[in-house]
């Protein structure tokens, strides 16, 4: 065989070497919770089920969005219970099932995402899990029994309209299947609602029906909060003070390093919030970020 043949070949089997090799490492992240993969749950802490042509897996999420607890301003109390919950998780103890629920802009997914970063070293894995695949809850959990991590099924921004029965599979894997739940599985979910589902004022008060109507309207008000009620921990998130709000305003501009006249920033941050959805950890967020980019365009003149 001539010598440049040889060098032609030697060049193509190096390029398909290395070509096997990047494939085999998609693999591993695709294929997370099967037997035939690699161990994805020991390389890779956040992850969310996929479903596509009929199957769902499990997928490796490369650059997860994560978040610091110390970054989280004016939810003391929140936190505390939050992290005593998750250690007691983490450390095989007894713990409870979460829902956060609260105003828009206050932290609550952060919150979960920031409980991934305290404890991902000592064995918490997140799966997040978006409503329309709950029906696959039990799939998804199949792989993690005899697991030695710790995983936190992630139903964020949560809620069911009326008429919608997913969230029969969501209490069947809280609380009341046939099926057992994994001991080192626990369902953290967030909501805007207090109860996940819409609440109507003819629900608290008595009702006479027409011969249309339900005989026993009450069980229906009943059905909406037994969902909530399963959840063991239900922590309400408000929303904050202007002291609160120009607290997180200063804490984001002294980790982005802005140099402004406090002066300065209190008045702007305040005519931001004004022309914002209110006060919130979110809007304070939004204003640091407009911030640093118009003092950078400055910055370059």
């Amino acid at each position: 065989m001539p010598q440049d043949s040889s060098h032609s070949l030697y060049d193509f089997l190096s390029r398909l070497e290395r070509l096997l090799d990047k494939l085999e490492r998609v693999l591993d992240r695709t294929l997370a919770g099967r037997t035939d993969g690699a161990d994805v749950f020991a390389s890779w802490v956040a992850f969310r089920w996929v479903r596509r042509d009929g199957r769902g897996w499990l997928e490796a999420i490369v650059h997860p969005d994560l978040a610091r607890l110390d970054d989280l301003i004016g939810l003391d109390r929140e936190l505390a219970i939050l992290i005593r919950n998750t250690e007691q998780f983490v450390r095989g103890l007894p713990a409870n099932n979460v829902l956060i629920w609260g105003e828009r802009g206050t932290g609550k997914s952060s919150t979960v995402k920031g409980l991934l970063t305290r404890f991902a070293s000592e064995g918490l894995r997140m799966i997040e899990v978006h409503k329309h695949d709950l029906t696959d809850l039990p799939l998804i959990v199949e792989p993690l029994w005899e697991r030695p991590e710790r995983f936190i099924l992630f139903c964020d921004d949560l809620s069911f309209d009326e008429g919608e029965s997913l969230y029969k599979e969501l209490k069947a894997m809280l609380e009341g299947g046939l099926a057992a739940r994994p001991g080192n599985v626990l369902i953290y979910a967030t909501s805007n609602r207090r109860h996940l589902m819409p609440e109507r004022f003819r629900d608290n008060r008595p009702v006479f029906s027409d011969e249309d109507g339900e005989i026993h309207p009450q069980e229906g008000a009943e059905e909406k909060v037994s969902l909530s009620d399963r959840f063991g921990l239900s922590i309400g998130f408000y929303g904050i003070d202007q002291d609160t709000y120009l607290r997180i305003v200063t804490h984001w501009a002294a980790q982005r390093g802005l140099r402004v006249a406090p002066d300065t920033l209190r008045r702007e941050a305040l005519q931001w919030a004004q022309r914002a959805s209110g006060r919130s950890g979110r809007v304070a967020r939004q204003f640091i970020d407009d911030l640093a980019g118009r003092l950078g365009l400055e910055g370059e003149k």
